[in-house]
């Protein structure tokens, strides 16, 4: 058993400017939805070009279901999204009686394969929602194609794509209905919790921002700050409790100036471990094409044909190394809930489903040290080598 450090397979990048910056929130005695949270979605705004309406939330899960909501997806519609992600992606879709549609993966970037999205497309059929896998954009010309050709809505989870690009424009700049970003420890930038909602539709964006704050007309910051009697406001919808806190806001602040920083580290440690494990019986993950950006959420690593272990043996093996590994994802057709609802089987879904039984996600994060990643790469020589 390695007796070095563990090596976890995530680590939040967070330095004395972002404390000091929830500790003066804090101090404000602003800590709910205020000034830091409005700032942050301004300066998210303009990070990411301007011209776009941000709407902060208190995770991205909450922004996915605020933004099908305001499409007006409701029971009987069907949502388009791939087998490939974690649940929250489609968890949404149920949360409004809609029912999600799963499709197969492309081989090569484990991203929704646009030749499978036509074939699943139905008369029920409302909107598309592909999500940029491990921070590489999806082939979004063709989505958009057949979003136009068939008159759906197009909902991007960019829960791992920030700062992702597709032919040289920043994710959260496409011309799709609205997409989300989250905030989670482990994404490329974190408020611990939290999401950020980003549309041009403004009537979207209406909609959403009432629906954040239980259906109410009016912002609360401007109810609770106004210098005039403000107590009456009015219940337009039974809207959900999704607000971002100020302290999340000012964290999000401090680390959205950092994220040309990590990105950079990001790509670093990525192109090291493309080149050093390049001779490893393994399918090493799609980078993006040229000119264009992956933020390199997630480093998956795939088992090719002929290796001598088995995908749970490497993962232990890291284990005993003193590194944290994960999977992202198990299919959501091999889950119960979604298998079982909608009879899923694992040849309907081949490519994915021959994906995640080899695949593994190493530890890339951009408080990782060099002598980190040289600890995984000689480990996984060892292993495979």
């Amino acid at each position: 058993m390695n007796t070095s450090a563990f090596i976890p397979f995530a680590r939040p990048d967070i330095g004395e400017e972002e404390i000091a910056a929830v500790a003066h929130a804090m101090r404000s005695g602003w800590v709910t939805t205020g000034p830091e949270t409005r700032a942050f979605e301004q300066e998210f705004g303009d990070f990411l070009g301007g011209g776009v309406q941000c709407i902060a939330v208190n995770s991205a899960t909450a922004g996915l279901h605020l933004a099908l909501e305001a499409m007006g997806i409701g029971p009987g519609d069907e949502v388009i999204a791939p087998t490939l992600t974690f649940t929250a992606t489609t968890e949404v879709i149920r949360y409004l009686g809609a029912d999600p549609v799963l499709v197969d993966c492309d081989p090569f970037t484990l991203n929704i394969d646009p030749c499978k999205i036509e074939a699943a497309i139905t008369p029920r059929t409302k909107a598309i929602m592909p999500v940029h896998y491990g921070g590489l954009a999806c082939d979004m010309d063709r989505i958009f194609a057949i979003a136009q050709k068939y008159q759906l809505r197009v909902l991007e989870d960019a829960a791992h794509a920030l700062p992702t690009t597709w032919k040289g424009t920043l994710v959260g700049q496409l011309p799709s209905d609205a997409a989300v970003f989250s905030f989670y420890a482990n994404k490329t930038m974190t408020t611990g919790e939290g999401g950020m909602v980003v549309t041009k539709d403004e009537a979207l964006a209406a909609r959403m921002k009432v629906m954040r704050l239980h259906g109410i007309n009016r912002d609360a910051f401007d109810r609770f700050t106004s210098k005039t009697p403000a107590w009456y406001y009015e219940i337009v919808a039974p809207g959900f409790k999704y607000n971002m806190t100020d302290m999340a806001g000012a964290l999000g602040r401090v680390q959205l100036k950092r994220l040309p920083a990590f990105l950079k580290r990001r790509q670093q440690l990525a192109q090291r471990y493309l080149e050093a494990l390049k001779e490893l019986p393994l399918i090493l993950p799609a980078d993006a094409p040229a000119g264009d950006v992956h933020s390199w959420h997630l480093f998956v690593l795939r088992l090719a044909e002929g290796a001598k272990v088995t995908r749970d043996e490497v993962i232990q093996q890291l284990s005993d190394a003193g590194i944290g590994t994960s999977v992202h994802y198990v299919p959501l057709h091999r889950q119960p809930y979604w298998r079982d609802r909608y009879q899923l089987t694992p040849e309907m879904f081949p490519e994915a489903d021959k994906a995640y039984q080899s695949m593994f996600s190493i530890p890339l994060f951009t408080a990782m040290s060099d002598a980190e990643q040289e600890r995984i790469i000689a480990a996984l020589h060892a292993i495979l080598g």
